[in-house]
């Protein structure tokens, strides 16, 4: 019956075009009109528009007559006219959806008719790409006709320093990275004053390959963080171990680790626990009575588990690389190196253990946000890419963004022939080689695609070895990944391309003549003549060649990906075919398809290099693949979850944080909190409408002194005043705690005090912040263990979390207030102290981690309890500040440290963050131990607690 209908009146995506197809009408009729103006008149269309917008008119008022400005503009600036299911496509992202338009049907350019529209309210547009070449690229590229059309364009990369990036952010356009445009807004957040800020609010994004992007990239959060105290050392004694370890191969059958490769998990078995315990006892990291499971050897197990995760799970040139002596992450899904970004939870460490390179220290959480929450923020959101609709339901549910399919402007010609299967990799590679080497030869042009640098090699050994020309690009060769795939349609050519590298750029048959015409003169039309008549023949003779040729080297996790690579071939109605060549060994057959499936293909009984083709092997296939798109959702899907009670909190914080810097005088909010404070400090000895009898004077007094500085004479207030009960109490202690105060603000000065309530209770706060990221990491490793109590984990994280994070806010009013009490002032605050919060602030490390680590952590991993970096950071601002020494006085947790810092990782690993809610004041660490053994609570009875 849904096919009747779907026949009779459409389906919705059809139903959708079609009603588009009245703008694209209304625009060709304007166009002779446009064709008319003068440059001067085109580019004055831009303030008119403008105008009308203040004057009360919408964009959608506006939108036909901006397309058609925007297609003269191309006309005459690019030399480039929209075809009509571009103007389809424009709508698509104006009306903030997702466009899926096939390879080679001209993104870029449609992303110009929306880009144009929405940049006219001068709020900001973002244009996001999957690396900066194409950001820098499309923004001179496309930059040229924005310019035109008198609106400023900006770029925005890695390393630029804050006034570029500002100036960037403030132009109508905007182009970068999503990384980029992500860890600009944590960085925002953790600015220490207004003028550190570089974004505007998020208005309008438009996200290239947004499949990529919101999906594929999406499964691990965006982390900054920074170094800890961690020892190198220890990775490099533990990885020793490693090796005198052996795998267990069959379930309860003997080994020391067994490994599950569908899931990524590596664990130690009982055996291999007891022969690491005697190991780590013979190299001195286990005394003779530990066990490895000890509380206080939390650390060396976690070593553990990530060398072991080093050597069996991550085989270098395939998930890394080694580059002047670092461990460069290789992306997995468009196989590009990922320089700066290190896995978390001592991974990354380990590994440069394995491979005998310098160890860096491992990070601590600092900032993080996934790419859901980040991009939700915008207040309209549009994506374009050629593969999308398989996601839909992902894209609709996550994102609320609804895919619309985009017709193509020409016919698709591609041929996909079915997939071969060959029992061995070895016999794969052969064939491959072979049937590229044929199609080389009558001049059709190849693109090869592996997964893997590994595989690239191996096919790039093979084609030298039968006497083939052709161009490798993968990781490790990225510079030249646009120039490389911008010739791969050459007659004969043939490029081997690790997974979808060079996307972004098409490939043209007969290659492209665009730089070549580029280097000559403008005045040498004869020559610029020949070399097109000679591209017009060589174009003619790849078209007559069959077109491209696309050969996948195996069948991806994701059918998208295939889809992608497929989609190189066959661009505006050209010919071309694609075919995918399998073995037994790829992961995707050895892991997801059925054991039945390939016993069958084994019993076949097939000769060396026979292969075999049949549509229910290639449905097989394809069931796995839908298997494992089904498990990336859920780990999405869980990802967010968990990170949407954080974004909760966060987005408190950083409103809070934000009014904060904004504000030029927060005295009103000091003296709220301040009244709050005293009066819990009272309540905790004197116990509101309690007897005398029950009240703790000599606490009381030391409390004053400890967390105010201030000694007042509270038991001889009693004995002299009979008539002074709890309500008097608590009314003169507050007054002379409020005169303290007032007169260190007056001496200091309104301006000056001002400055340092400000700094103060911005250091507490982010020090506090931190720390919760932690104490939520924490929780969220092992939150899942609830589930064996018949909980349900996520209820309890949702309740624990709420718990921690209200008693983040009582401390963070208590600190602030009790540094603010005994803190000395300081206002020789030189130059040198900003400087050094500036170099802190470029220790930090920028990470988006791979998501092959997230699908066996499900979340991502923190990696040790937060620790405050900043030294005096009020200083920052070149403002008067609290020196550290009054931290110290106050006995603040992390008191001697910077004030704001947490405790050092390292100090007491055994601890964890508590969650419960306290029925008295919480023990610093720093304290001296109620015990009254002298020691500080940490070395005593705080190191069990």
């Amino acid at each position: 019956m849904s096919n009747f209908l779907t026949k009779l009146i459409g389906s919705r995506n059809q139903r959708v075009v079609k009603r588009m197809r009245r703008v694209v009408d209304a625009t060709n009729a304007r166009e002779a009109d446009y064709e008319k103006l003068s440059d001067d008149e085109l580019t004055a269309a831009t303030e008119a528009f403008r105008q009308r917008l203040t004057q009360g008119e919408t964009l959608d008022d506006l939108l036909v007559e901006a397309f058609a400005v925007v297609r003269e503009g191309a006309k005459r600036v690019l030399g480039m006219r929209h075809f009509d299911v571009q103007l389809v496509g424009g709508q698509v992202l104006h009306q903030g959806k997702i466009a899926e338009m096939k390879t080679g049907e001209g993104k870029t350019l449609v992303a110009t008719l929306t880009t144009y529209l929405n940049a006219l309210e001068q709020k900001g547009v973002h244009i996001i790409t999957v690396n900066d070449y194409l950001a820098a690229r499309d923004a001179e590229w496309m930059g040229r006709l924005y310019r035109f059309l008198g609106l400023s364009v900006g770029v925005i990369f890695s390393g630029q320093d804050t006034e570029s990036k500002r100036a960037a952010y403030a132009c109508d356009i905007t182009y970068g990275t999503n990384n980029e445009f992500g860890f600009d807004y944590l960085r925002d957040n953790m600015a220490f004053t207004p003028e550190d800020r570089v974004q505007r609010k998020l208005n309008y994004c438009i996200i290239d390959e947004v499949d990529s992007i919101l999906i594929d990239e999406a499964r691990t959060p965006l982390i900054i963080s920074g170094p800890t105290d961690d020892d190198p050392e220890t990775s490099q004694r533990v990885d020793k171990l490693v090796k005198h370890l052996t795998e267990q191969k069959e379930e309860d059958g003997p080994g020391d680790y067994a490994r599950e490769e569908k899931n990524k998990q590596v664990h130690l078995t009982e055996d291999g626990h007891q022969k690491v315990e005697g190991l780590m006892r013979e190299a001195g990291l286990l005394d003779a009575e530990e066990s490895l499971y000890d509380a206080n050897n939390v650390a060396l197990m976690h070593h553990m588990n990530a060398a072991l995760r080093a050597h069996t799970l991550y085989t270098k040139n395939i998930e890394y690389i080694i580059a002047d002596g670092e461990i460069v992450i290789v992306d997995e899904f468009t196989g590009r190196t990922m320089p700066g970004r290190r896995w978390s939870d001592g991974l990354h460490q380990a590994i440069e253990a394995k491979e005998g390179v310098p160890i860096q220290k491992e990070n601590q959480t600092l900032a993080s946000i996934t790419f859901q929450n980040f991009f939700r923020i915008y207040d309209k959101l549009a994506g374009m890419t050629g593969t999308a609709d398989t996601e839909a339901f992902e894209f609709s549910s996550i994102y609320n963004l609804e895919v619309v399919v985009i017709p193509t402007n020409r016919p698709l010609q591609r041929k996909d022939l079915p997939d071969q299967i060959y029992m061995t990799g070895r016999e794969k590679f052969g064939a491959i080689a072979d049937e590229a080497q044929a199609a080389s030869q009558t001049g059709q042009p190849v693109l090869v695609g592996t997964a893997s640098i590994e595989a690239s090699e191996v096919l790039s050994q093979l084609l030298g070895q039968r006497g083939i020309r052709h161009e490798v690009l993968n990781a490790k060769q990225h510079e030249r990944e646009a120039e490389i795939i911008a010739q791969a349609g050459r007659p004969g050519a043939v490029t081997i391309a690790t997974n979808m590298a060079g996307r972004g750029t098409d490939i043209v048959l007969g290659g492209n003549i665009e730089e070549a015409l580029e280097a000559l003169d403008e005045d040498d039309e004869a020559t610029r003549q020949r070399l097109r008549d000679e591209w017009a023949k060589t174009h003619e003779a790849v078209v007559e060649a069959g077109g491209l040729y696309v050969i996948g080297s195996e069948r991806h996790e994701s059918r998208r990906v295939d889809n992608q690579l497929r989609g190189r071939s066959g661009r505006q109605g050209d010919p071309g075919a694609s075919r995918f060549y399998l073995s037994l060994e790829d992961s995707l057959m050895r892991i997801f398809t059925p054991p039945r499936l390939r016993s069958m293909l084994q019993n076949l009984g097939l000769e060396d290099g026979e292969a075999i083709e049949h549509r229910w092997v290639t449905r097989a296939i394809e069931n796995a693949q839908q298997k494992v798109e089904r498990h990336h959702f859920d780990i999405r899907k869980q990802l967010l979850e968990y990170d949407n009670v954080a974004n909760d909190q966060r987005q408190v914080v950083y409103e809070q944080r934000n009014e904060i810097m904004d504000a030029e005088n927060i005295s009103d909010l000091v003296e709220n909190i301040w009244a709050d404070v005293v009066d819990g400090a009272i309540s905790e000895y004197v116990p509101p409408a309690s007897l005398e009898e029950q009240w703790d004077v000599e606490g009381l007094e030391q409390a004053i002194e400890r967390d105010f500085g201030a000694e007042l004479p509270v038991r001889k207030w009693l004995d002299e005043e009979d008539q002074l009960d709890e309500e008097g109490l608590r009314e003169r202690i507050g007054t002379h705690l409020k005169t303290a105060y007032d007169e260190k603000r007056e001496a200091a000065g309104a301006e000056n005090m001002a400055q340092i309530e400000k700094a103060v209770v911005l250091q507490v706060l982010d020090s506090l912040w931190r720390e919760h990221l932690a104490a939520m990491d924490y929780l969220r490793k092992g939150i899942h263990l609830r589930g064996y109590a018949q909980k349900d984990p996520k209820n309890e994280y949702k309740r624990e979390a709420f718990e921690m994070f209200n008693n983040m806010l009582t401390r963070l009013k208590h600190e602030a207030v009790t540094v603010l009490a005994r803190g000395r002032i300081d206002s020789q605050i030189t130059d040198e102290a900003r400087e050094d919060r500036r170099r802190q602030m470029a220790d930090m490390q920028f990470q988006h981690e791979d998501a092959a680590s997230a699908a066996e952590q499900a979340v991502a991993q923190a990696q040790a309890q937060a620790q405050d970096q900043a030294q005096a950071e009020a200083g920052a601002a070149g403002e008067p500040g609290i020196v550290p020494e009054a931290a110290a006085q106050a006995n603040l947790p992390g008191a001697g440290q910077p004030v704001g810092s947490g405790p050092a990782v390292g100090e007491d690993q055994a601890q964890r963050p508590d969650t419960f809610v306290r029925e008295s004041r919480k023990i610093g660490r720093n304290e001296p131990c109620p015990c009254g053994s002298g020691k500080k609570y940490k070395h005593c009875h705080g190191r069990d607690a």
